[in-house]
């Protein structure tokens, strides 16, 4: 993997990364652009602990724009257009959002740019450029791990309107939280409750044990990974994939793991297109790395893996966070995690 840094015309960062030792990313960002001012700010939610993050300024950021104006294709002056990457062309991009929820001192709001292609997805790319996307992710996580104001990294992709993506291109997210996140909080304050319940087992690795012994809800298992819908899932088609040996995070990946997971995770990604049928739109969904933060006395007990889901129920009909869901934090979910599994392995490539 090659690795281009440049930066744009308002000072923000913006790294190609590149699967040819000799690719040549030249362009020069031409953009008039006045130096990036965010008016974020961490408020504490002092019923619930949780931290919200206020950010005004991304009122103004670009929406649904036409595909020939699209921020995230490659630069092509000659034709008058002017985006984000400078380059003619490029494999994997990685730049620093231009209207980012985190930056400076509460962390930083990173863009993936899977491929130069406008009109694919990540199902759609090759099982070499999906483990360049792994790398940049890698890198990213080691990268901003460095930084002391951030806590905790989140490598996340939207997928469809229907999700709230605002840009069609293939493209995904790095967050840098300043915190550790209420989900991951969660998450490991059952971890140390399942190891004192215990007498000191890890829950990951016995939660983990169990779905691959019991059968009923894994979707997909290699050599050293294994997908499956959890046992209490609260989206209608959830899937959690993790690696069987416990890591904390993307950077402490073995090679033989990482040389599987392209192939299992697209496999899952166009398995997740084909749920509802031939002739479906494509299935919207959420899909991020949940890792350990990085300076938690418990990490090393913590489980990277990766969480996928759908807000689509059946054909034509969405999950709407309703009062329960969104009041009380209760969801309720149609689909059987038995049956959105068997589903799942029915359409199998």
């Amino acid at each position: 993997m090659k690795k281009t840094a440049i930066r744009l015309a308002d000072g923000r960062e913006l790294i190609y990364y590149d699967a040819r030792d000799d690719a040549v990313r030249e362009g020069i960002d031409q953009r008039p652009l006045e130096r990036t001012r965010t008016t974020s700010e961490v408020r504490t939610d002092r019923l619930l602990g949780d931290r919200v993050v206020i950010a005004s300024h991304r009122q103004g950021r670009t929406y649904h724009p036409p595909a020939d104006q699209c921020p995230l294709c490659p630069s092509r002056p000659g034709e008058g257009r002017l985006t984000e990457i400078p380059a003619a062309d490029y494999d994997v991009a990685v730049f620093e959002n231009r209207f980012p929820s985190l930056a400076g001192d509460l962390g930083r709001c990173e863009v993936v740019c899977f491929t130069a292609d406008h009109d694919t997805s990540f199902a759609g790319l090759s099982e070499d450029r999906a483990a360049l996307v792994l790398d940049a992710w890698t890198d990213r996580t080691a990268e901003l791990s460095r930084l002391p104001e951030v806590a905790q990294v989140y490598c996340f992709e939207n997928r469809g309107a229907e999700i709230g993506v605002t840009l069609g291109h293939p493209h995904g997210q790095i967050y840098g939280y300043p915190f550790a996140t209420p989900r991951t909080s969660a998450m490991l304050r059952s971890l140390a409750e399942h190891r004192q319940r215990t007498g000191g087992r890890n829950l990951f690795d016995d939660l983990l044990a169990e779905e691959r012994a019991d059968g009923r809800r894994v979707v997909l298992a290699g050599e050293h990974w294994t997908a499956f819908v959890p046992y209490a899932a609260h989206w209608p088609y959830e899937v959690h994939l993790y690696p069987h040996r416990r890591v904390a995070d993307l950077r402490a990946l073995g090679d033989a793991a990482r040389a599987e997971f392209p192939g299992i995770y697209l496999e899952l990604l166009r398995r997740f297109d084909r749920i509802f049928g031939p002739g479906q739109p494509p299935t919207p969904y959420v899909s991020g790395w949940h890792q350990a933060p990085f300076r938690h006395p418990d990490r090393e007990g913590f489980a990277l893996h990766l969480e996928l889901f759908t807000i689509r129920r059946t054909s034509g009909k969405l999950k709407f966070l309703a009062g329960s869901e969104s009041g009380m934090s209760v969801f309720i979910n149609d689909v059987p995690p038995e049956a959105a599994a068997e589903r799942l392995r029915e359409v199998a490539s």
